[in-house]
């Protein structure tokens, strides 16, 4: 079976304390940054801007490129079977988070028309748990953990 490459848009987005906004999606149960498949004729950061609108209703104010990440760490098989491989584009991204937070300072007030989201929760790098995290953005919040440069990973 021959891998499709499936190109992706994904934010960290960051709250006043430097939490970072992490989704429970519901196609898989796990966490991750909010993000997704690009669509034909979208620039990346159109991609990156639409899902993060998508996923958690947030408003993007500004945007840099953070990190590319491409090769055999990004291979995934979905549970029907499919092989892809993600070119993942990720930016450090600005929103709005005035009124959108609950009473607890850490979970986003957000439903999705798609229930793509089970959960919206602002968590600090030292309390991730990596075993819960969607198998292909491992790397990429372990580099966060770790606090690797580069564009190119």
């Amino acid at each position: 079976m021959t891998s499709r490459i499936v190109v992706t848009g994904g934010a960290i987005i960051r709250d006043d304390r430097g939490r970072i906004l992490l989704q429970r999606r519901s196609d898989y149960g796990d966490w991750g940054l909010p993000g997704g498949g690009m669509e034909p004729g979208e620039r990346i950061e159109e991609t990156m801007i639409r899902e993060v609108k998508e996923e958690t209703g947030l408003e993007v104010i500004s945007y840099e490129l953070a990190s590319i990440y491409t090769g055999e760490r990004m291979k995934y098989t979905y549970p029907d079977g499919n092989e892809v491989v993600f070119v993942m584009f990720l930016f450090n991204v600005r929103v709005h988070l005035n009124g959108k937070l609950a009473e607890d300072e850490r979970t986003l007030l957000f439903e999705d028309e798609n229930n793509e989201s089970l959960q919206l929760m602002f968590t600090s790098l030292d309390e991730i748990e990596i075993d819960t995290i969607n198998k292909v953005q491992k790397p990429v919040l372990i580099d966060l953990i770790q606090e690797k440069q580069g564009i190119l990973r």
